[in-house]
């Protein structure tokens, strides 16, 4: 009986995959349907990190978190409780939420592994390490013999780990890393987060949602200091308002545990006391070990491998793609870098990547979704442009819906009045976004963009707005 797998030709090129994350399973993917003989080599389980411990296990969590804000908000709406008297609060099962977000990450994996098994690929567990550019030999687990896998293509998509500092090395208990917190078994009574980039404001604000009581540790001025300045203030506002704590200019040292806490050391010799703490300092590429640079892949300065707009490494026939290349950590261009180096190793029609249409999404409440160039990079190179922007607040549906942080805003060349960038401030603002994304991948102009039906009530009515006041600034 015929089990609808496409039995590889044995001339066909032999694909070796480093990783089973986006860039690497995408990469798989496309290398079959060009009739390659693709093997991937996972050490941990299909879907790599970002579907079992950090962006999937994360984003999961951020969901139920949003489903709080959501309830916070009922008492506005005219919605009552049954309750009688006492606390009517909703109430957060942690170790239930953290059930739930496990099990969803491995139904994701196991839907991944099936897919590549369907298309034909090998799926291999153990860790992979080169051995010279066209070699890869496979770690198994304890007790199975090493396998070597002859390649004539290499695909790299290691991903990387998060950064630790050496006076607060995780424990999984009261010290945590972002991709440790889905054992926790009773919310945090206080959790102290280190870190106020993406990462950090994220679990910062979900557990502030969730009902914790939270620290953010800011080593800047303000949250999230690489992204809008206006979208940022706006975050950090709301922080605050919900209760949280934020330590700007704070830099931490270390962390110890206490009998029944931790306490975090800043460098200015404060302490911060708490229940348990997060680092989110950063990330580290996973390229030591893995014989990169005896076969020839020059790394940089910070250890990732460098690669060019096609995804290739200094070793001919070797490949890099996801955030073990440090081009941009998210996992939409780990999968678009994965494809390109697999349609341009095979032969295949390749664009080459481009980062300019590539919109991204930070998950607080309000979401914060950007597209194109930042206003500090138009600044930055000196390009004549026109900006517009107006809150959410106005907007009928935002009303309705009890929605009162957030904006829209979006850049545009002054003269020809093509949209350049855009910051979308609000709830779900990950899927609004994609109209403005369209708009900068296909160089349309404010007007188009305005010219544009929109629901009426509706979030998106706003962009279209917005684009219609840009009309007159952008030729004056």
């Amino acid at each position: 009986m015929s089990t609808g797998i496409l039995a590889p030709d044995p001339s066909a090129t032999r694909v070796v995959v480093v990783g089973g994350g986006p860039g690497g399973y995408e990469a798989a993917l496309v290398a079959r349907r060009l009739g390659a003989d693709v093997t991937v080599v996972e050490q941990h389980g299909v879907g790599g990190a970002a579907v079992l411990t950090d962006v999937v296990p994360s984003k999961t969590l951020i969901a139920t978190a949003e489903w709080m804000t959501i309830a916070d908000r009922a008492s506005e709406l005219g919605i009552r409780s049954a309750t009688s008297g006492g606390d009517t609060r909703h109430h957060i099962d942690i170790a239930a939420v953290n059930t739930r977000v496990k099990a969803l990450a491995a139904a994701q994996s196991a839907d991944i592994r099936a897919r590549l098994e369907r298309e034909g690929v090998r799926v291999v567990q153990g860790r992979g390490r080169l051995d010279g550019p066209s070699v890869v030999v496979v770690e198994a687990p304890s007790g199975i013999p090493d396998e070597r896998l002859d390649a004539d293509v290499v695909l790299v998509a290691t991903g990387a780990r998060p950064r630790e500092l050496a006076e607060a090395r995780p424990d999984g208990e009261r010290i945590f890393t972002w991709m440790q917190l889905y054992e926790l078994t009773a919310l945090p009574e206080h959790l102290v987060v280190v870190g106020s980039g993406v990462t950090g404001a994220e679990f910062a604000g979900a557990y502030t949602s969730l009902g914790a009581r939270v620290t953010l540790v800011s080593s800047r001025d303000r949250v999230l200091p690489g992204e809008d300045a206006d979208a940022a203030a706006l975050i950090e506002d709301v922080f605050r308002a919900r209760g949280m704590s934020v330590l700007s200019r704070s830099r931490a040292a270390g962390a110890r545990r206490t009998a029944d806490g931790v306490v975090v050391t800043l460098v200015d010799g404060r302490e911060v006391e708490g229940s348990h703490v997060l680092f989110a300092v950063g990330s580290i590429p996973t390229t030591h070990g893995l014989g990169l640079e005896d076969a020839g892949v020059r790394l940089t300065p910070s250890g990732h491998i460098e690669v060019d707009k096609v995804s290739r490494t200094t070793a001919r026939g070797v490949y890099a793609a996801g955030d073990v290349t440090g081009v941009l950590p998210l996992a939409s261009v780990a999968a678009t870098q994965g494809r390109i180096a697999m349609s341009h190793a095979l032969g295949d029609a390749v664009t080459p990547l481009s980062l300019r249409g590539v919109s991204a999404n930070i998950f607080t409440a309000p979401e914060i979704a950007t597209v194109g160039y930042s206003e500090a990079r138009l600044q930055q190179e000196g390009v004549r442009y026109v900006v517009s922007s107006l809150p959410i607040a106005r907007n009928a549906r935002a009303k309705m819906l009890g929605v009162r942080e957030g904006f829209v805003k979006i850049f545009a060349q002054q003269g020809s009045g093509t949209v350049l960038g855009a910051v979308l401030v609000g709830p779900r603002a990950s899927e609004s976004v994609f109209p403005l994304t369209l708009a900068i991948a296909h160089r349309m102009t404010v007007d188009q963009v305005a010219e544009a039906s929109t629901v009426y009530p509706s979030m998106s009515g706003t962009i279209a707005e917005v684009a219609r006041m840009l009309h007159q600034r952008t030729t004056d």
